[in-house]
């Protein structure tokens, strides 16, 4: 612990011209009293560190020290690629590996190069959780993060979204962040599948590694399931005609990939088109459908286009 301590003092040191016991005290969560004796222990060891008193004082390093500890260790090189999600990074339990390769990498710069970091972090930002919610970090998701790291099977009780739990042996490959929601892409058996990280009940990180299989692309196969899951959504069928403004807006109201396949389907009727689009259900499509207004015509069925008779009519007393 100390060891890893000191490594770091040497890499901020090595980062920045100066730095009071103040600073460093909090950037290594010690006290300013730790910090002298630390700076003591690398003088001692042979490392040119000296203390400047005064209002500009602080630790700094004989000018030119370069130190070689700047090697990454493998977690940290992992984490480092995954920097640019701070909040995921944190989740995950590796908020401390990614600092100390950022730390490394930085120290090995040239010095008009050090500040890059902090020059992209005012640039750009990734907010990964959809609008109007909450985020939620899921309770064993750091069990989960540290299966998928180090390729080991777990033991896990999970809830189905009829509340029913089943007991699972899994080889966790992937995690996937999506709108805020965390799964886990794992084989189970012979086949892979996608879990929601919040509906296990209980996981048990094994102490068997398992060999992932070379040909899985986690890419790849989010994607595949993702749309596939999209596609099972889409049980209904209703029957639309639209004006021309209806059916540019149809894509921005529904499933755009519905509303595109639809309209690519589509055929001229009364000065309108007339397409058959998929959705989840009709209470769906009611609430899609009725903010495209006067511009879509509900066709079938019977009882989706009787509800928007009589929301017609509600809105026509409404207004009148």
């Amino acid at each position: 612990m100390r060891a890893a301590r000191l490594i770091k003092m040497v890499l901020l040191l090595q980062d920045r011209p100066s730095m009071t016991a103040a600073q460093l005290a909090a950037e290594l969560e010690v006290s300013e009293r730790t910090v002298t004796r630390d700076a003591l222990a690398l003088s001692e060891a042979g490392v040119p560190v000296y203390a400047v008193r005064g209002r500009a004082g602080g630790y700094r390093l004989v000018g030119g020290y370069r130190t070689r500890l700047t090697g990454l260790a493998r977690g940290e090189a992992e984490a480092l690629f995954l920097s640019g999600l701070p909040g995921a990074l944190r989740d995950m339990g590796l908020e401390d590996a990614a600092s100390a390769a950022r730390l490394k990498v930085s120290a090995a710069l040239l010095p008009s190069l050090r500040d890059a970091h902090e020059s992209a972090a005012r640039r750009f930002h990734l907010d990964a959780p959809g609008w109007y919610q909450e985020p939620e970090t899921p309770e064993l998701l750091a069990s989960v993060a540290e299966a998928v790291w180090d390729d080991r099977r777990v033991s896990a009780r999970y809830r189905r979204g009829d509340g029913g739990e089943v007991e699972r042996e899994l080889e966790p490959y992937g995690l996937v962040l999506k709108a805020g929601v965390w799964y886990v892409c794992a084989r189970a058996g012979s086949s892979f599948r996608t879990y929601r990280v919040d509906r296990f009940a209980s996981v048990a990180v094994g102490g068997e590694r398992f060999d992932r299989d070379p040909d899985f692309d986690l890419p790849v196969f989010w994607e595949e399931r993702s749309a596939e899951f999209a596609r099972s959504l889409l049980r209904t069928e209703v029957v639309v005609r639209l004006s021309a403004a209806g059916a540019r807006r149809l894509p921005y109201v529904t499933d755009r990939a519905a509303a595109e396949e639809a309209l690519a389907a589509g055929t001229a009727e009364a000065g309108r088109v007339r397409v058959v689009l998929r959705v989840e259900s009709e209470e769906v499509a009611f609430g899609q459908l009725l903010g495209l207004g006067p511009e879509a015509e509900v066709l079938a069925p019977g009882t989706l286009r009787e509800r928007f008779a009589e929301a017609a009519r509600g809105l026509a007393e409404l207004y009148e």
